[in-house]
């Protein structure tokens, strides 16, 4: 009996033992799975952001880089277009100011040869601006004259004292009248604003 209890004594030994392994086994069993499941969720993070970088890199990265290409090519116009504007009113304002100095410089030119003009014809005296009225008078004659072309007969119907001279006197007397009626030309006036002749 004392074998037995002996024996007893080493199985109960042994089966405490084996039970005390056996809870060790256990947690180190739960520990390892602790680690795994913790192992697992890091690598489950690593992916939920590995798949959020990509996503950036595919849809978001290339969304921005858009907006902005979109914004500097809208602000590139907007510079070129200010710049066009400008340059087209730069180059109003000198074609401008080119064009009224070409207006100034004529009127110039124009109010200096008329008081040239004016000058060389109070130089003159009465008889050179008669001189150049006669030198003129052949022209308009024949201007007067072209229509006069067409008739082919003149017939002059003399007055009481029947004298070719008195007619043609009459006639010459009657010519500026009637030049002006017929073309609008005042040969009289035009005579008289001559610079230097006195009216009579």
């Amino acid at each position: 009996s004392g074998i037995n209890a002996e024996y007893k004594a080493v199985v109960s030994t042994q089966s405490t033992g084996a039970n005390i392994e056996q809870q060790q086994i256990k947690e180190q069993k739960m520990q390892i799975e602790v680690v795994e499941r913790r192992k697992q969720i890091d690598i489950e993070e690593q992916e939920v952001t590995r798949k959020e970088k990509e996503l950036f890199c595919k849809k978001r990265a290339p969304a921005e880089a858009e907006s902005k290409k979109v914004g500097i090519l809208a602000d590139a116009r907007k510079t070129k277009t200010l710049a066009l504007a400008n340059a087209d009113a730069q180059a109003i304002k000198a074609i401008g100011a080119a064009e009224a100095y070409e207006i100034e410089a004529i009127g110039k030119a124009e109010a200096l040869k008329m008081s040239q003009k004016a000058s060389a014809y109070n130089q003159y005296g009465d008889a050179a601006i008669m001189s150049l009225i006669l030198d003129q008078l052949p022209k308009i004659a024949a201007e007067v004259a072209s229509p006069l072309n067409k008739i082919e007969d003149i017939v002059i119907v003399s007055g009481n004292d029947g004298s070719m001279s008195s007619e043609v006197t009459k006639l010459l007397a009657e010519l500026p009248p009637s030049v002006q009626a017929l073309t609008g030309l005042d040969i009289k006036g035009a005579i008289e604003n001559i610079p230097g002749v006195r009216k009579a």
